[in-house]
C-alpha cells in the first residue's frame, strides 16, 4: 500500500485479519518476514530497533485504542513527553495550546485515573500531535468508547488531523468512520484484498 501526505487511510477487516500487525509492521513497531516498507525517507525494513524509534520520534504519532498514557504523569505532562524527547524547550507551551484544543484546557492538572474515557483520549491525541508527526496511525480510537463521546472524538481526530496536514492511518472495525476517510484498504487473511476511495470521499469529489 501507498499513502500520499496529508491523505487518510482506513483499514478494516475482520477480527484477526491482520489489521493491527498492519500497521504496526507499517509504524516500525515491527519488522515484516519479507518485504519493504518505507516511511517518509526510511527504508524500516532495513533499520535496526533502535534506528526504527529515531524514525518513529521524528515522524511517527499514535493513538491508541486503550490509550496508553502514563498514570504517573498529568494531562500536560504526557502531551508534554513527545516534545520533551526532542529537546522542544517550547514543549510547556504546545502542550497547553493543544489541550485547549482538544477543550481540557481546565483539566491539565488531572492524572489520568482522574478523567473520563473521553478525556483520555482527547489527552492522548493532543499528545499525539505534540510530536507534530508526518503520520498518525490511529489503531480503534473509538474502541473503548460509547457511540457519542466516540463521535466526538472522531470529530476531534479528522479537525487536527486537517489542520495539522498529517497523513493519517486508521484501523477500524466501524464502517462509518471509515468512510470518513479518503481511501479503505480491506485485509481478508492478512492480504489486501480491496483498496478503494470511500464513498463519501467519492461523492465530495463529484459535488
Amino acid at each position: 500500500m501507498r499513502a500520499k501526505a496529508g491523505e487518510s487511510v482506513a483499514v478494516v477487516g475482520t477480527s484477526g485479519s491482520g489489521k493491527t500487525t498492519l500497521l504496526g509492521i507499517l509504524a516500525g513497531l515491527d519488522t515484516a518476514t519479507g518485504g519493504q516498507v518505507q516511511l517518509v525517507d526510511a527504508q524500516l525494513h532495513e533499520l535496526d530497533e533502535e534506528a526504527r524509534a529515531l524514525v518513529r520520534g521524528k515522524h511517527v504519532g499514535f493513538v491508541f485504542q486503550s490509550f496508553q498514557l502514563l498514570g504517573s504523569l498529568t494531562a500536560l505532562e504526557n502531551v508534554m513527553l513527545p516534545a520533551e524527547l526532542r529537546g522542544d524547550r517550547l514543549a510547556q507551551e504546545q502542550a497547553l495550546e493543544l489541550l485547549e484544543k482538544v477543550g481540557l484546557a481546565d483539566r491539565t492538572d488531572h492524572y489520568p485515573r482522574q478523567l473520563s474515557g473521553g478525556e483520555q483520549q482527547r489527552v492522548a491525541i493532543a499528545r499525539a500531535f505534540a510530536s507534530q508527526p508526518t503520520v498518525l496511525f490511529a489503531d480503534e480510537p473509538t474502541g473503548n468508547l460509547d457511540t457519542h463521546t466516540g463521535e466526538i472524538i472522531i470529530e476531534l481526530l479528522f479537525s487536527l488531523n486537517e489542520e495539522f496536514g498529517t497523513t493519517l492511518v486508521m484501523v477500524t472495525h466501524d464502517e462509518r468512520l471509515a468512510q470518513r476517510c479518503g481511501r479503505t484498504l480491506q485485509i481478508v487473511a492478512g492480504v489486501i484484498s480491496n483498496d478503494s476511495a470511500s464513498q463519501i470521499s467519492q461523492q465530495g469529489a463529484g459535488s
